[in-house]
């Protein structure tokens, strides 16, 4: 791998950040400083924190930034959770942008197992 780029986990997880930048679009508009902003900032540190890791160029280090990401990971779902139960997303909308989250929680947990398997 040359990239971080490379890593299929990136690229999902770009997805992810997109598909959320546009999914609170529709959020109301008190929101833009605090559900829409937490969960834009959230979501964009997954892949943020998983680049960041692999620029490191060290194991260890791209291991705790790969932890990092898991947990904006877990953050953010627990965002649209609450986004959902406010009415603020739809149910097609809601589903779809939580399978995202699912594969790119299951990616990362492979990236992070692989990680510390090599740490060992």
């Amino acid at each position: 791998m040359n990239s971080y780029r490379d890593l299929e986990v990136w690229r999902e997880s770009m997805e992810l950040a997109v598909a959320a930048y546009r999914i609170t679009r529709d959020f109301p508009r008190e929101e833009m400083f605090g559900l829409t902003g937490q969960m834009r900032r959230a979501t964009s540190s997954v892949p943020f924190n998983i680049a960041e890791g692999y620029a490191r160029r060290g194991n260890r280090q791209f291991l705790h930034f790969c932890y990092i990401a898991r947990g904006s990971l877990a953050e953010s779902e627990t965002q649209l959770e609450l986004a959902r139960r406010l009415g603020y997303v739809e149910s097609a909308a809601f589903e779809a942008l939580w399978e995202r989250m699912q594969v790119v929680g299951r990616l990362l947990n492979g990236l992070i197992r692989k990680l510390e398997q090599e740490q060992r």
